[in-house]
């Protein structure tokens, strides 16, 4: 099992040899902020599908 170290190595790895630290660190953030959403849905704190379509019907008028 790779440890958060390893994943974020690999990640920039991936990154192009021309990513400045602004953009290593704005995929960090998402990385970050998508473990954390994908964490609350395991544990059952998503948001039903009918709640978010209402929240961005009133959104997007």
């Amino acid at each position: 099992m790779d440890t958060v170290k390893d994943s974020v190595i690999q990640m920039i790895h991936r990154m192009p040899d021309t990513a400045s630290v602004q953009d290593i660190m704005a995929e960090l953030y998402f990385r970050q902020k998508v473990d954390a959403g994908l964490a609350a849905l395991d544990n059952n704190k998503g948001i039903e599908h009918s709640a978010v379509k209402e929240r961005l019907k009133k959104w997007l008028e």
